[in-house]
Parts: structure tokens; sequence; C-alpha cells
């Protein structure tokens, strides 16, 4: 087993678990910063081993700088699963196959400073079992938005002693969210649009056996993002029905601790101020082959600048690449190779499509970019926010749909394009309007680009000394050392 120790002398030392993925590990690796430096309580931080060694190597030494602990949990076999077995599957059998292992360490942790608390994101949530075992507080690192807890509440109040074994009952159509967002069944995180399919059951019964008995939620959101929410929430735990959830966000990485030097970089570098498109899918966003065609249709029509990060599409009709991550790709594989002929050459000194590119929050934290064009994965809205960069909206899968809902309608922070016009092709309709709505900044896109500003400010805000996240992880910090 990998590991770093620093003394912390007996002081009660939190242990946090991040599940597999650049996407989980970043927010928790920034919780466990937070901790440490404004509660002041020792942290570790337990990883997973997987394919993404180099980052998660990169992310742990930063952690390490920062007086953070981390582990890291040995890789275990896996090759009696599918070739083509879900990320789900893969993630969920790792860390069911690690927990003896982690059982060991927070045995040995507990041996030189007492717990303070089990903090394992959604996703690990199975290693709860081991906080109860320890007679330790185990709570849980959501990092999603506050949305999508309701959404996740509400479908386990609907079918509390209603439901018989195997029948659920379907969320509303539509679903009013707090702030006022009515969020349609096709908006529905995925496993939330049918109470017949076997993940809607599952995602109720794991609510029931694991989370309804935890501490609370740590919440990767923060007051002003949504205050509706907030207060929902805060009713509920006041009657109750539901553990608190304390939004402790945004937790993005910072710019300044990433790599600065790239080709990405110095192009932006060059360009004007808010002046460039900015275009990325996340890490495991896939457009088809039709829609790569048409985004560089409606990027080289709309005349702006943009920078491209450009995904390998999907050759399956899937608009995400997360459930075949075990797949090999070849060496060469060039996702670049799929752009129209020609494309590259007539965009050529306004336009950069790249395969790769620096951290996303240095880019959007870069005078040069104007606009966001995004797939609304919550990470990446956060960082969006947090930079002051409006978004257009091209949700893909997952929670993304309802992500896309809630900041454009309740957050105020993103423009949704309007349905395709028949007779007109997606990716023109969808360049043209994700461009003029960030460079020319009228109508719409101006009232999105003033609430972009306010609530950048409030994210900065939010961790001040008196700041509303600084105080929900100061308040659950408190409950922490009071049980150790």
């Amino acid at each position: 087993m990998e590991s770093s120790t620093t003394s912390a002398g007996a002081r009660a030392r939190v242990v946090l678990v991040a599940s597999p993925g650049a996407g989980h590990l970043i927010p928790m690796a920034e919780l466990a910063r937070r901790v440490v430096a404004h509660p002041g309580l020792p942290a570790t931080l337990v990883a997973f081993a997987g394919p993404d060694g180099d980052a998660l190597s990169a992310v742990l030494s930063s952690l390490r700088d920062a007086g953070v602990d981390t582990s890291v949990l040995p890789a275990v076999p896996l090759d009696d699963l599918p070739a083509d077995a879900r990320v789900e599957t893969v993630v969920s059998d790792l860390i069911s196959r690690s927990v003896l292992r982690l059982r060991a360490l927070l045995r040995d942790v507990a041996t030189t400073a007492p717990l303070a608390a089990l903090l394992p994101d959604l996703f690990a949530a199975s290693v709860l079992a081991l906080a109860a075992e320890l007679g330790v507080p185990g709570y849980l690192f959501f990092p999603g938005s506050l949305s999508a807890l309701y959404v996740l509440r509400r479908a386990v109040e609907l079918n509390d002693g209603g439901a018989t074994a195997g029948e659920y009952r379907d969320l509303p159509d539509p679903l009013q969210l707090p702030g006022g967002v009515s969020l349609r069944r096709a908006d529905m995180p995925d496993g939330f649009r049918n109470s017949k399919k076997p993940a809607y059951g599952l995602l109720v019964e794991d609510y029931r056996r694991q989370y309804r008995s935890v501490g609370g939620f740590l919440v990767n959101t923060f007051y002003e993002m949504d205050p509706a929410a907030v207060e929902e929430f805060k009713q509920a735990a006041e009657q109750g029905t539901f553990p608190p959830a304390y939004p402790v966000g945004p937790l993005v990485r910072s710019s300044s601790d990433e790599e600065a030097a790239s080709p990405c970089m110095e192009w932006l570098d060059r360009q004007p101020t808010g002046s460039v498109v900015h275009v990325s899918f996340g890490s495991a966003g896939a457009l088809s082959v039709e829609q790569t065609a048409e985004l560089a249709a409606g990027l080289e029509d709309s005349g702006h600048r943009f920078l491209w990060v450009v995904c390998m599409p999907s050759l399956d009709g899937e608009n995400s690449d997360s459930g075949k991550s075990r797949r090999r790709r070849g060496e060469d594989d060039d996702p670049l190779a799929w752009l129209p002929e020609g494309f590259l050459e007539r965009t050529s000194g306004r336009g950069l499509a790249v395969a790769a590119c620096p951290p996303q929050s240095r880019v959007l934290s870069h005078p040069a970019t104007a606009v966001f064009v995004s797939h609304c994965g919550w990470n990446s809205a956060l960082e969006s926010v947090a930079s002051g960069v409006p978004m257009v909206s091209w949700p893909l899968d997952a929670e993304q749909r309802m992500n896309a809902a809630v900041l454009s309608e309740s957050a105020g922070v993103a423009l949704r394009p309007a349905r395709r016009p028949r007779g007109r092709r997606a990716g023109r309709a969808r360049g043209d309007r994700g461009g003029g709505a960030g460079a020319d900044g009228a109508g719409e896109g101006r009232a999105v680009l003033w609430r972009t500003g306010d609530l950048r400010q409030a994210a900065d805000k939010a961790w001040a000394p008196e700041g509303s996240s600084r105080r929900a992880l100061e308040e659950v910090a408190g409950r922490w050392k009071w049980k150790a």
C-alpha cells in the first residue's frame, strides 16, 4: 500500500474516500484541502489505483504539499468482468473488492489518532458500513447539485411505504424543483425517468439502505447558486425527514495549481480579450459523427474565434464514452481526423481545434475566453461560474439535461439553444446561437453575462472568513470534533 504520513498527534482525523475518475477525485481533493485549512482538522484522502495513474499522482502530490495525508489502495483484479462492462459496474466492483484493504487502513489510522468521520463520495457509499463498524460518524460527499439530490429525495419520499416488491411510483412529470424549475421527465437524470427500469429501484433502495443513516451530505455548491434548494433542505433537516445538506462549494481546482505552459494557452494569449468561444464536452462526452461535423459547420459559419477540445466521436449513438472506459483505444485514434475535410485550414488563425488541452479552469479563467459551450457536467458548470464565464448548454447524458435546466432557468448563467428547427441541421443552429450569445453580448446573452458576473463574486465570497460555504463546513466539522 502506497501511503504518505504526517505527524498529527492525537487530534481527530477525517478520512475521505474518493471513487475513481477525475470528476470525483478533484472536487474531493479540494474538499480535503478545505478541511485541513479552515476547520483545521487533519485529513487523509484515500483513492483507488486505476488506469489514470499520472493524473492521480499529480493530484495527490499537490495535496501532500497542502498538508493532506494520502493513501492509494492497490489495484484489485477485475479480469472476470465482461470486456464491455459499463463503468458503473466496474467502479462498484472495484470498491467492494477493496473494502478489506480499506478496513485495515482505517484501523491503522485509528491507532495513531481517533477518527472524527468517514466521508466517502456518493459513488463509494458502500464503504459507509465501515463507519458503523468502527463507531465513527459517516457522511457523504455529493459531487452534483442540490437539485440532483432533491430528485433522489423526492423519489424516495414518493415510494416510502407504498411500493410493493419490485414496484415503484414514477416521479411527477413535470417535477417542480425548488427555485421554480419545472423539470420534464425527459430532462430528469438517468435512472429516474422510468420506475419500471431496474436502475430506479436500485437508487431508491440504496438510499434506504445507506444514505438515510448518514450524518449529512456535503454538497458541491454554494448558497447563492441555489438558495431555494438550500432553504428547502434546511427545512427538511429541521423536520427530521432528510439528513442535513451542507453546501460547501464551489470545490474547483485553482488555475494557479495547474500547468501553465501549453500550445492552447499560448494561442489564447494571442487572442483579444473576451473573444473566444470555448467548446468542450468533458472527459467522457462523445458526439456522434454527424454532430461532430455539424458543430464544425456551426463554428465555421459563426465567424467567431474558438478553442474546441475535440472528442472521439461515438459510433453507437451514445453521447457518452463513460460506459466504455475499459475499451482500449488504438494508438492511432485521432479525434481531429473526424473533422470535415479542410475545416482546420479554413479556420486557421481564428480557431484552434485540439485533442487535449490544459486543465479546463486555466482556459476558462483566461481573459480571452468569452463563453463556454458545455455539456453541463456539474464540475464544468462550477468552473465556469467561478471564472465568470457564461455557458451555452449542450447536455449529453447522466444528469446534464437537468443541470442545463437549472443553470438556465434558476441560476441564470446559461443559454439553452432553441430546439432544432425542421430542416435545419443541429450543429449549425447551436453553433450560431452559441457564438453570437457569447461574443456579442446582446439580448438574453447580456442578462446571462451579468448574472454570471454576480455569481462569480458570490463564489469568491463563499469561502471568505464569513462566507456561507466556509461556515457550513465549520458547522459540520464542529459536529465531527464533538463526536470524536
